[in-house]
């Protein structure tokens, strides 16, 4: 029988020196720094700084959503990055970042929103500068033009009373926030937290919500450019999709793919669809998806009161175990999908391929799942102002983790989720060390992805830096 290994003993003992932890969380202090995140803020709340005395808002601000990007769930994680202020320089306090969003209102809110917008620009023109730009988003091996918005909402639970958590649809309690994320890039645009029991097909909160997003994104990308807007069956309400057909008339070219209840008139309509209609379906990267298969369904249904052009879709496939099948569903033996979309015959693309691009936005659960472990799984005020804006940094977070994959990482770092990134970049240790008057941070040289995190603050030294 072959032995275990025996690990080497060790001795502890607490009187290291020079030694930090989260060293590659610096990197993203840094980068909110390079995109003048951190002076917006500072702008943006310059009236809660009284009379210029204390810790400046902006900087906490910052502080607290490198906190969140680096996995924090509490303020009293900012300890973290306060104990070690040889890295970090000087972090306030847990009852200081407290008192400032318990003193921020709806207009600080809509300033902090502002800043992360002039920021995002910046970090836009940084991303032409490398001559990378923004990628673009793909379904079935093809280039989707333009931009892509992914509308969804989630629930959030809480186990304590807070203002304005209610019973959820699911039999739980807690909130239910409204998020747009951006397929091209994973940025957090926008968000919006709402009792638990908000209608999930609230119109108002899905035009809200996007109206947010199209505010983030720079004028160079909003006007002129083709924007898809992606929901599931909670974005189909009329007065939704008629404001992104009307959005039209500010020149920002805005078409819809969502999806769509299975009503009797489509049952209908899908029993009467002949077979020799039904075409394969495609996976993402453009081969046919075994066993699924696709027809258009437009003129079959009564689509009235909806946009002019509006097509609808249906695909039906084999259900995969443990898919949550309708009655229509078990009879027919078949799983079913319905969606709508305003994208024209020509030049759109076959039903086979507005298929596959709808199918896409799938992906937004995967960014909400990340999001959650960056700071809106678990909302730590009493008070629901403090919580709303806790949910603002919660996406800024997000934001600063995708543009350091987009400006500063190659590879298979640079697609890496929230929890890749901290084990392998952000949580390394390293020894500071100080010569020719300069603070060296050392990172060991037999850890794997020194050469991906030392690259990547050569890049971020060398990003070009916003005016003034």
């Amino acid at each position: 029988m072959q032995g275990i290994g025996l690990r080497p003993k060790i001795y502890v003992s607490a009187d290291g020196s020079g030694v930090v932890g989260r060293a590659g969380t610096r990197l993203l202090a840094d980068l909110a720094d390079a995109t003048g995140l951190t002076a917006a803020y500072s702008t943006a709340l310059r009236p809660l700084r009284p009379r210029g005395t204390g810790h400046d808002p902006g900087r906490i601000t910052t502080d607290l959503a490198v906190m969140l990007a680096d996995g924090g769930e509490a303020f009293a994680d900012l300890a973290v990055l306060r104990d070690q202020a040889e890295v970090f320089g000087s972090v306030a306090s847990t009852p200081t970042a407290w008192r400032l969003l318990a003193d921020m209102d709806e207009q600080a809110l809509a300033s902090l929103r502002s800043a992360r917008a002039s920021a995002r620009e910046v970090a836009w023109l940084q991303a032409a500068e490398n001559g990378e730009g923004i990628p673009a988003a793909r379904a079935a091996g093809r280039v989707l033009p333009g931009l892509v918005l992914d509308l969804d909402a989630t629930l959030v639970a809480c186990h304590s009373e807070k203002e304005a958590a209610a019973p959820t649809y699911k039999g739980g309690f807690g909130f239910h926030p409204l998020v747009c994320f951006l397929a091209n890039t994973g940025e957090a645009l926008s968000g919006q937290l709402r009792p638990g029991n908000s209608g999930a097909n609230t119109a108002a909160d899905h035009i809200a919500v996007l109206d947010q997003a199209l505010a983030q994104i720079p004028d160079a990308h909003r006007h002129g450019t083709d924007i898809l807007v992606r929901t599931d069956s909670a974005g189909s309400a009329k007065a939704f999709l008629a404001h992104v057909r009307d959005l039209r008339k500010r020149g920002i070219r805005t078409f819809f793919s969502v999806g769509y209840a299975i009503t009797e008139p489509i049952r209908r309509a899908i029993r009467a669809m002949p077979d020799r209609l039904w075409h394969p379906a495609l996976d993402q990267d453009g081969t046919l998806r075994d066993g699924t298969e696709v027809a258009e369904l437009t003129g079959m249904v009564d689509l009235g009161g909806y946009p002019a052009g509006t097509r609808i879709i249906v695909r039906r496939e084999r259900p995969h175990p443990g898919a949550q099948l309708s009655l229509f569903d078990l009879d027919e033996g078949l799983r079913h999908q319905v969606f709508l979309t305003d994208t024209p015959y020509p030049g759109g693309g076959s039903a086979q391929f507005l298929e596959v691009r709808h199918r896409g936005h799938a992906t937004v659960e995967d960014r909400i799942r990340c999001g959650k472990t960056t700071g809106f799984g678990r909302f730590p005020s009493r008070d629901f102002g403090v919580n709303a804006v806790w949910l603002e940094l919660s996406l800024t977070a997000i934001d600063l983790l995708a543009w350091t994959c987009l400006l500063l990482l190659d590879g298979e770092m640079a697609t890496a989720e929230p929890k890749k990134l901290r084990h392998r970049l952000l949580h390394v240790a390293a020894r500071l060390t100080r010569g020719g008057r300069r603070l060296r941070l050392r990172i060991s040289a037999t850890w794997p992805w020194r050469h991906e995190l030392a690259t990547a603050f050569h890049r971020l030294a060398s990003l070009p830096r916003p005016a003034g």
